[in-house]
C-alpha cells in the first residue's frame, strides 16, 4: 500500500514539475532575448537624445509621444493610439546661484547651487536666514521671528534606511509643503535641502505646494553641499543673508497624450495586463533613470515577448503616462478612459525606480494575490530576484484600483542605493544607466507579465 501511494504521489507530481520546468525555460529564453537581442539600450538613448527634457506641456515632451508612438508601431504591436490629455506646463525659466553674506566682512563666502522647485512662482528675494529640521521646528517659533526671513529646511534623507525610497519618505514632505508652512508664519522664501543621500553639488528639483488661501512664496532646492556649509555658515553667523533670483512661469494647461501599444489577447481579448512608466520628465536633465527607463522597458517588455512569438490570452498594454511628475493627469486619464469603455484591468504594473538591478516586485493587493504571485519567486531567484512582497506599487498605476479594488497593482523593484544620485537632478542621463542592468529589469518585467498572463492573478 505505502509503495502505491508513492508512486500515485510521484506521478501527481509530475505535471507541476513539468509546469515549473516549461516555465523556467521560457523565462531563460526571456533573459537570453534581452541581453543578446535587447533594444532597451538604444531606444532609451534615442528617447534621451531626442527628445531630451520633457516636463509636461513641453515641445520635448511632445517630441517624445511622437517618438515613443513611432517606435511601438515600428514594433508591429496589434494596436498603438495616443490618448489625449490636458496637462499643466511650467516653465523654470531663469535662476541664479544662492548668494551668501555674512556680518564679518573679511569672510568670502562662495555662491551656493540651487534650481528652482517644480511650481513655484517667480522672485528676487533676499533676507536673513532661519534654519529648521520640518514643520515640528517651524511651528514652535513665534511668527515674529519668521516674518519676512527665509526659512531654510535641512531635514536630509535618513541614512539608516537600506531601502532608499523610505529614507526619501522621511523628508519630502518638507519640499511639497515648504511654502505653505513657511508663508502661513510670515516668511519671504524657502530654501529646501535636495533629496539625496549623497553629498554634492547637484541640486535636486521636484514638485512643491500651494494653498489659495496662504501667499505663494518663491522656493529653491540647495545641494546637499551647499546644505552642509550653508548649516555651519549660520551656526557661526545666525544673522547670516542670503539672495536668489528666479523667473518661473505657470502657463495656461497644454494638450499632450499618454501613448499606449497593445498586443491583444486571444482568450481574454477585453481584460488587459498593463506595464508602464511615465514619459515626462522634470527638465533638469534627460530623465534616463526617472522615468525613460521604466517607459522603454515597459515597451520592450511586449517586444521581448512578440520576439518569441508568444500568444497571450490576456491583451497585453505598454503604457506611457504623461504628466507625473506635476499633476498626475495622464494616470487619471487612463483610468477614466479605460473605464468609460468598461475595460477591465487584471492588472497594472508600474516601472518608476530606475534602471538598476533588479530585485523584486511589491504587490498591492489581496492577501491571495500577493500569495499567488509569491509562489513564482524561485523562477526568479537564479537572477538575483529575491523579493516579492506587500508594498506600494506606484502612484500611475494607483487609479485603476480606484474603482476596482480586483486590480492588482505591483511595482517593479529595482536595487535602490544610488537612484537618489540621480533623481530629478542634472545627472539624471543616458550616460549614468548601466546597459546590462537595464536589460535585466526589462526581463524581469517580461517575465513577470508572461506568469501573470499564464496564470492569472489569484
Amino acid at each position: 500500500m505505502k509503495k502505491l501511494f508513492l508512486i500515485f504521489l510521484f506521478l501527481s507530481t509530475l505535471p507541476v514539475a513539468a509546469q515549473t520546468q516549461e516555465d523556467s525555460l521560457f523565462i531563460a529564453r526571456i533573459f537570453e532575448t534581452a541581453l543578446t537581442q535587447g533594444r532597451a539600450y538604444p531606444d532609451l538613448k534615442e528617447l534621451c537624445k531626442n527628445a531630451g527634457p520633457r516636463l509636461s506641456g513641453s515641445a520635448e515632451a511632445a517630441k517624445a509621444v511622437e517618438l515613443t508612438y513611432t517606435k511601438m508601431q515600428g514594433y508591429d504591436f496589434d494596436t498603438v493610439y495616443r490618448m489625449p490629455v490636458l496637462v499643466p506646463r511650467w516653465e523654470r525659466g531663469y535662476e541664479s546661484q544662492l548668494m551668501v553674506s555674512t556680518s564679518e566682512t573679511k569672510v568670502t563666502v562662495r555662491p551656493l547651487p540651487i534650481c528652482a522647485l517644480g511650481g513655484t512662482v517667480a522672485g528676487s528675494v533676499e533676507g536673513e536666514v532661519i534654519e529648521v529640521m520640518g514643520w515640528n521646528d517651524l511651528k514652535d517659533i513665534p511668527d515674529e521671528q519668521v516674518k519676512d526671513k527665509i526659512v531654510f529646511f535641512n531635514r536630509p534623507m535618513d541614512a539608516r534606511m537600506v531601502y532608499t525610497f523610505g529614507a526619501y519618505g522621511t523628508c519630502v514632505d518638507q519640499r511639497v509643503m515648504g511654502a505653505i508652512w513657511a508663508a502661513s508664519k510670515g516668511a519671504k522664501a524657502v530654501v529646501v535641502r535636495s533629496m539625496n543621500l549623497r553629498i554634492d553639488d547637484f541640486p535636486h528639483t521636484g514638485s512643491m505646494a500651494y494653498n489659495d488661501t496662504i501667499p505663494k512664496i518663491p522656493a529653491v532646492a540647495v545641494s546637499t553641499q551647499g546644505a552642509e556649509e550653508l548649516s555651519e555658515l549660520l551656526q557661526k553667523d545666525p544673522h547670516l543673508r542670503v539672495a536668489y533670483t528666479i523667473s518661473s512661469q505657470r502657463h495656461k494647461d497644454a494638450m499632450s497624450y499618454n501613448v499606449v501599444g497593445q498586443i491583444t489577447g486571444q482568450t481574454f481579448p477585453n481584460q488587459y495586463i498593463a506595464v508602464g512608466g511615465h514619459l515626462d520628465a522634470w527638465d533638469m536633465a534627460e530623465g534616463a533613470h526617472d522615468d525613460g527607463a521604466g517607459c522603454i522597458q515597459s515597451i520592450e517588455v511586449l517586444r521581448i515577448l512578440k520576439t518569441l512569438e508568444y500568444a497571450p490570452r490576456y491583451s497585453l498594454r505598454s503604457v506611457m503616462w504623461m504628466n507625473e511628475e506635476n499633476g498626475l493627469k495622464g494616470a487619471r486619464e487612463y483610468a477614466r478612459y479605460c473605464d468609460s469603455l468598461g475595460e477591465k484591468h487584471v492588472a497594472g504594473i508600474e516601472a518608476d525606480r530606475g534602471a538598476f538591478a533588479p530585485r523584486g516586485f511589491f504587490i498591492q493587493g489581496s492577501s491571495a494575490q500577493l500569495e499567488h504571485i509569491r509562489k513564482w519567486l524561485p523562477l526568479f531567484e537564479e537572477y538575483g530576484i529575491y523579493v516579492i512582497k506587500g508594498g506600494g506599487a506606484g502612484a500611475d498605476v494607483g487609479p485603476l484600483q480606484q474603482k476596482d479594488d480586483s486590480v492588482v497593482l505591483i511595482g517593479f523593484v529595482p536595487d535602490s542605493q544610488r537612484y537618489f544620485d540621480f533623481h530629478h537632478a542634472a545627472t539624471d542621463t543616458f550616460e549614468n544607466v548601466n546597459r546590462r542592468e537595464l536589460e535585466l529589469g526589462a526581463a524581469a518585467l517580461a517575465s513577470l507579465v508572461y506568469l501573470m498572463d499564464k496564470y492569472g492573478v489569484e
